[in-house]
C-alpha cells in the first residue's frame, strides 16, 4: 500500500477533473482531496493558460504550457441564467460573471469555479443606486481561502462622487468601504487592475487613482512621461503579472517599437522595464501589415496585446494576430505561435472582438 505522503504528492500533480473523479476511489482519497491544506498546497502546481471568450457560447483556451493543451472548461452551462453569462474577471481559478443581456437591478452577478462547476449568486446590497460602474473579484489563496468582491456605484448626492462596497465570502454580506470618493470626470471604472493590495484605474487622458482595500482609502499613481508629438495618450495594455503592475503605450499603428513600463512598489515612478521591437514578428506574420489606402506609404501594423506574463523563468507578451496567438519573450526577444482559431467560423477572433482572461485550475470553494 502506498504511503499517504506519496499519495498526496501524486494527487497534487493531477488536474482538477481527475481529482474530482478520484474522490470516489476511497474514503481516504475523499478525505485527502477535500482537506483545505491539500487545496492550499495544490495551487502552485496548477497549469496556466488563457481563456478567450465573447460570450459563454464562444469560449476557447490557449495553453501557456505546451505539455497540457486540454481546455479546463468550454462553457458555463452549469449556471442557469436565461440572459446568458458574461465573464468579467478571472482570479486564481475563480470567475466573476454577470447576466449577459440584463442591465441595472435586473442583472445578476456570480462567482463560479468552472473546474468544480460550483457557483454562487451574489446577494443584492440594498443600495438605492442601481448604477454599477465596476465590479472586481479579489482572491489570493496564499493569504486567505475566502474572496471579496468590490463594487463601485454612482452616488446620487454629488457629481463625480462614488461609493465603494465590499462583499465577503466569509460573511456573505455587503458593507460600505469608507466614505464616498471623488474621482476625475473621465475615469473608467471597468478596467481596474488588482495589485499590491489595491485596485488601480487609469483614464484615457492618463489620470489615475487607486483604492487600498485593506486601509479603505484612495490614493494616486505617478503619470507616465508624455509624448509631445501626440495630443492624447495611447494606452494599449494595463495589467498585473508576477506581482508587478505593467503599462504599455504605443504611439501610432505604424511602429513595431514600444516600451513596457513597470510601477515601483512604493508608487514613486513608472520605470521602463523592457524595450520591444516586433519587426521579426512582422516578418514571420506578414498579415500584420495593413496598407489600407496607399501601399507606397508607411505600413500599418495590426495586432492586439492580450497580456504580459512575468515569472522567474521568463517574461513574455501574448499577442493576437488575426486568429493566431503568439508568445513573445521580453528577455531574449524570441517568439513562437501557441495556437490558432479558425477565423472563418469565429469572426470575433479575426478582428479581436473578444476578452482574454488568464486562468489556472483550482479546487477553491465559492
Amino acid at each position: 500500500m502506498l504511503h499517504q505522503d506519496l499519495i498526496i504528492e501524486i494527487l497534487l500533480r493531477l488536474p482538477v477533473k481527475s481529482l474530482l473523479r478520484f474522490k470516489c476511489v476511497s474514503k481516504q482519497w475523499l478525505s485527502l482531496i477535500s482537506d483545505p491544506h491539500f487545496r492550499h498546497n495544490r495551487r502552485s502546481l496548477s497549469s496556466s493558460g488563457v481563456i478567450l471568450c465573447r460570450t459563454t457560447d464562444l469560449i476557447h483556451h490557449i495553453s501557456l504550457n505546451r505539455s497540457n493543451s486540454d481546455p479546463p472548461f468550454t462553457s458555463l452551462s452549469f449556471i442557469d441564467d436565461s440572459a446568458g453569462i458574461k465573464i468579467l474577471q478571472s482570479s486564481h481559478g475563480l470567475l466573476l460573471c454577470c447576466s449577459l443581456y440584463k442591465l441595472g437591478k435586473h442583472r445578476s452577478y456570480y462567482i463560479c469555479n468552472p473546474s468544480t462547476k460550483q457557483f454562487t449568486i451574489l446577494p443584492t446590497d440594498g443600495s438605492g443606486s442601481t448604477t454599477i460602474l465596476g465590479v472586481y473579484l479579489v482572491f489570493d489563496p496564499t493569504k486567505s481561502p475566502h474572496h471579496q468582491v468590490v463594487c463601485i456605484r454612482i452616488c446620487s448626492s454629488a457629481s463625480y462622487s462614488y461609493q465603494i462596497e465590499t462583499y465577503s465570502s466569509e460573511t456573505r454580506n455587503w458593507r460600505l468601504s469608507g466614505p464616498p470618493l471623488v474621482a476625475p470626470f473621465d475615469m473608467v471604472f471597468d478596467n481596474g487592475v488588482l495589485w499590491n493590495g489595491a485596485i488601480h484605474w487609469i483614464s484615457p487622458t492618463g489620470a489615475s487613482v487607486c483604492f487600498d482595500i485593506g486601509q479603505e482609502r484612495l490614493g494616486s499613481m505617478p503619470s507616465l512621461p508624455s509624448n509631445e508629438k501626440w495630443s492624447r495618450r495611447r494606452f494599449r495594455y494595463f495589467g498585473e503579472s508576477g506581482g508587478h503592475l505593467h503599462l504599455i503605450e504605443i504611439y501610432g499603428s505604424g511602429t513595431t517599437q514600444f516600451q513596457v513600463f513597470e510601477m515601483e512598489r512604493d508608487y514613486s515612478s513608472w520605470l521602463p522595464k523592457y524595450n520591444v521591437d516586433l519587426a521579426q514578428v512582422v516578418d514571420a506574420f506578414p498579415e500584420m501589415v495593413r496598407n489600407y489606402l496607399d501601399p507606397s506609404e508607411s505600413p500599418l501594423y495590426a495586432f492586439s496585446l492580450l497580456f504580459v506574463q512575468e515569472d522567474e523563468e521568463d517574461s513574455f507578451l501574448l499577442l493576437h494576430i488575426f486568429g493566431k496567438f503568439v508568445s513573445y519573450s521580453l528577455r531574449n526577444r524570441t517568439f513562437n505561435e501557441l495556437g490558432s482559431i479558425c477565423t472563418e467560423t469565429n469572426t470575433a477572433f479575426q478582428i479581436g472582438c473578444f476578452h482574454a482572461h488568464q486562468f489556472s485550475e483550482t479546487l477553491a470553494g465559492v
